[in-house]
């Protein structure tokens, strides 16, 4: 009987604290500054502007 509870705990608590280290690491993010942004965009686009023939493996 007891053992049962054990279990329990030990599933339900490892699914919380799961969880909980889940939320706290997105609360934890921090967005991105605008110039890192348009450097994020402008690469982005210089990669899909490129055809299929020209890209390197």
């Amino acid at each position: 009987m007891v053992m049962d509870y054990l279990w329990l705990f030990a599933t339900a608590g490892g699914a919380f604290l799961l969880g909980a280290a889940v939320a706290y690491a997105i609360l934890r993010q921090k967005p991105l500054p605008p110039a890192a942004k348009e450097a994020q965009k402008q690469k982005i686009d210089e990669l899909y502007e490129r055809s299929p023939e020209n890209r390197t493996r």
